[in-house]
């Protein structure tokens, strides 16, 4: 199964913070099988929606430089409350550092004014290519998609 944590983007100043938003809805099959009888985003992908937020960041102010962005570490990580189908999650990350291999982060979810969860992590980014030279055409189609999967996220603003 493939994760997309981020519905659009809402603003963003590049190198430096990011704020997008997530609209939860009980159609999305990992809540019937997170607590059966109490659906809610589960804990790990509440943090990969911050995540995945950071990433947009490293792409736009990197211009797309890289086909990989990974999470490295994830430190002090705290849940607050559920996030339950029909509520709405805004995340926001400010970066505390963007270098050409690595990144650091610090980001907040928050839903109906209550912070939800909030974590340090480091990101590492990368070519495919860097570590076999015949993948570079791979490394190529991973870009343009993410370069039209921005495009989507952005055009609702």
């Amino acid at each position: 199964m493939k994760f997309i944590l981020i519905d659009r983007i809402v603003a963003l100043e590049e190198g430096k913070t990011l704020t997008a938003v997530k609209s939860v809805s009980l159609a999305e099959e990992y809540l019937g099988d997170h607590f059966p009888t109490f659906p809610v985003l589960p804990g790990v992908l509440l943090l990969e929606g911050l995540v995945e937020s950071a990433g947009w960041l490293v792409r736009k102010t990197e211009n797309f430089a890289h086909s990989m962005i990974l999470l490295a570490e994830a430190r002090n990580v705290k849940y607050r409350s559920f996030l339950a189908p029909g509520s709405q999650i805004q995340y926001t990350v400010q970066a505390k550092v963007i270098e050409e291999s690595v990144s650091s982060f610090a980001g907040c979810g928050v839903a109906d004014g209550q912070k939800i969860v909030e974590a340090r992590f480091r990101l590492r980014h990368f070519n495919l290519s860097e570590r076999k030279a015949t993948l570079a055409a791979t490394d190529a189609q991973i870009v343009e998609q993410m370069k039209s999967r921005y495009h989507l996220l952005m055009q609702q603003n």
